[in-house]
């Protein structure tokens, strides 16, 4: 409840924003059979309440999510000029709360952002155009995707 409520809180303050978005990306709605799919960082919290999410060209990196249609993924990550590059295979699963989205990497990977050892990362769907990371849940930041193709 306290995700939801911290994410609504992003989404009042994301929409409300005097930021200059003429670079950003329309998110594109979630069409399970239709790859390649793009899923690019708009927005990121850190572990410390209240303060606003950090969105653009502010973030502290850059990240793209590419699936593949043969079940594969790449994720590339730019930062301080190095782009990191990692790619595995991934899943759609449905449980009770909601859809995930699971990337396996083949081995541990400095672009696995998650709450155990093991080199995968659970993304939850919050919506056809949204992707939120779990990593969140264990004091990691709140990562925030948009589908934009």
């Amino acid at each position: 409840m306290k995700s939801l409520f911290l994410f609504c809180i992003f989404l009042m303050i994301v929409g409300c924003s005097d930021n200059d978005k003429s670079n950003v990306e329309t998110p594109v709605p979630l069409q399970a059979d239709v790859y390649p799919q793009k899923w690019l960082l708009t927005a990121m919290t850190g572990s410390i309440a209240n303060v606003p999410p950090t969105t653009g060209e502010d973030l502290e990196y850059q990240e793209t999510i590419r699936l593949h249609s043969d079940g594969t993924f790449t994720k590339i990550r730019e930062y301080d000029g190095v782009t990191l590059q990692a790619s595995g295979a991934f899943e759609v699963v449905e449980k009770s709360d909601g859809d995930y989205l699971i990337l396996t990497f083949p081995e541990k990977n400095a672009l696995v952002g998650n709450c155990s050892n093991e080199p995968k990362e659970w993304f939850r769907f919050d919506s056809d155009t949204k992707l939120i990371g779990t990593w969140w849940a264990c004091d990691g930041p709140g990562l925030f995707y948009d589908r934009v193709e």
